[in-house]
């Protein structure tokens, strides 16, 4: 009988970086995907690491250890990570107040950030509206990566190089212990061995355990997002974060003044839509806009309209409108993206007989926090 150390069920970001650090670890490795590839929120994202925007607590530092990660995956192999740093635009004084204390805030706990004056802000970034800008706070160690392609180049270095078994198309069905093994079943009718198992599952809620999930308080979240024609002769450098991320993103919450700044009465649509603006141009000259936010707990996801709201994606055009200039807002694709969270910001885990071990609900921070987290976790595992 084969058996494996650990078989990771799921091959998005955070089941990818589970199985990157137990073969660090010198363990055997079976990762099974129950579609061609991963499809969900591991590539429906923008790309944008940015340990700036997360809690400033154990996040924080997950998304600090993930900037070391990508940066080692990017000296031995191609995985599209840039590191290009992060932009939060303000656009009154509010925001402007809100990101010198971050600035101080960041200083303290020696993460590297730089307070812009907008005539600076414009030089780096000249399709910005002058309008629009008071001034940015610029995280210069942030990295964009291609979502589309990231997870599947660390996948195959992990195969190519640390002798990681992977199938695709393999849906999990069970997952049990029998005399202290872990057998996992398939849909084919495969039985796996293993000493442990990690289930990375998303959203998928109904395949294995559906009665953890459904009595958890997890909720799915549907986004917005579009992605403009190529622009080649537009460079954006960088991620672009807008004002009503500055109002969004957890650090800004630790700030002295973040429960004294008003909402102007125009941005009240966009906080009751979850909407924010990010901005992040693609190596092709596409720039990525987005995104809302609309939740729903696990009992109920299938009431996320499976159709795309015009008017959302009206709105999120109108507010990129006033924030940068471009030649054209020919819009070529359209598409929803889907993630689990949890209420308390954090993510989900769930630990059966110190065998199966669940991680999910890693929420909108997947790309920026998935290498660190999974580090701590896979020692936790293995301890």
């Amino acid at each position: 009988m084969k058996k494996y150390d650990l078989i990771i069920i799921g091959a998005g970001n955070l089941g990818t970086f589970h199985a990157y650090h137990a073969l660090r670890a010198g363990k055997k490795v079976l990762m099974l995907e129950k579609d061609f590839e991963p499809v969900e929120a591991t590539v429906r994202n923008f790309g944008q690491v940015v340990p700036s925007g997360q809690a400033l607590d154990t996040w924080f530092e997950y998304g600090r250890q993930s900037l070391e990660i990508y940066a080692e995956l990017q000296e031995k192999t191609d995985i599209s990570a840039r590191k290009n740093g992060s932009y939060y635009l303000a656009s009154d004084e509010d925001e402007l107040g809100l990101l010198e204390e971050a600035h101080l805030l960041f200083q303290e706990r020696g993460y590297s950030s730089s307070l812009l004056n907008a005539t600076t802000c414009l030089e780096k970034n000249p399709s910005i509206k002058k309008q629009y800008c008071r001034g940015a706070l610029f995280f210069p160690q942030e990295f964009s990566v291609e979502p589309r392609l990231m997870v599947h180049k660390v996948r195959q270095y992990l195969i190519n190089t640390l002798a990681l078994e992977y199938l695709n198309n393999t849906t999990v069905v069970d997952c049990l212990i029998k005399n202290s093994i872990c057998q996992v079943v398939t849909a084919k009718g495969e039985i796996f061995h293993s000493e442990k198992v990690a289930i990375c599952n998303g959203r998928d809620f109904n395949a294995l355990y559906p009665e953890i999930f459904q009595s958890s308080e997890l909720v799915v979240c549907k986004l917005n997002m579009m992605s403009t024609v190529a622009i080649p002769e537009v460079k954006i450098i960088g991620n672009l974060l807008s004002g009503l991320s500055i109002r969004r993103y957890d650090s800004f919450k630790s700030c002295p003044s973040y429960l004294t700044i008003s909402t102007p009465n125009e941005l009240k649509i966009y906080q009751d839509k979850g909407i924010h603006l990010l901005f992040k141009q693609a190596p092709d000259g596409r720039i990525i806009i987005g995104d809302s936010h609309e939740y729903a707990p696990v009992r109920e996801a299938a009431t996320l309209d499976f159709s795309i709201d015009m008017s959302v994606n009206e709105l999120i055009l109108e507010e990129a409108k006033r924030i940068v200039h471009l030649p054209t807002w020919q819009i070529e694709h359209y598409w929803a993206g889907y993630y689990s969270q949890t209420s308390h910001g954090g993510i989900f885990e769930y630990d059966i007989e110190e065998k199966i071990y669940i991680s999910t609900g890693i929420g909108g921070k997947g790309m920026t926090t998935s290498p660190g987290y999974a580090k701590q976790r896979i020692h936790d595992i293995l301890s």
